[in-house]
């Protein structure tokens, strides 16, 4: 059972991004499944690290093309991707040294926050870049 699936309410309507989208839930999904199975702390950390590294590279993504193209409220998109790249972080570094736990309250934090921020951020931007005719 997945903790989150795509659904076409999702898309941003920039192909590139809503693949990297759909990659970001597989990898929470999977996150999901790994705990499901009781899964070792090397297996659960590897999908978390998967994870974290994926964000960091589709969020740099994002920000080259808004930066390429001027978008105007790049500054708070930033500051909203530094917000779940630092806390991803320090619930890395708590799940490696031993003082926390990936659990299901992690996992609907990192659905919540992620298809909150599609929905409405990332909208924003793909209405934009939509009328550049970047599709």
């Amino acid at each position: 059972m997945s903790v989150i699936e795509w659904q076409p309410a999702f898309s941003v309507l920039v192909v590139r991004f809503d693949e990297q989208h759909k990659k970001l839930f597989n990898l929470i999904n999977e996150l999901h499944s790994a705990m499901q199975r009781g899964e070792g702390q090397v297996v659960l950390g590897g999908v978390f690290q998967s994870l974290a590294d994926y964000t960091k590279t589709h969020f740099a993504d994002e920000e080259r093309m808004m930066e390429a193209n001027g978008y105007p409220d790049i500054l708070r998109h930033k500051a909203a991707h530094e917000y779940l790249i630092g806390r991803i972080m320090e619930l890395q570094k708590e799940f490696i040294e031993g003082n926390g736990v990936l659990s299901v309250a992690v996992l609907h934090f990192l659905r919540d926050w992620l298809t909150t921020h599609i929905q409405g951020e990332d909208k924003k931007y793909g209405r934009f870049f939509n009328a550049k005719g970047l599709f």
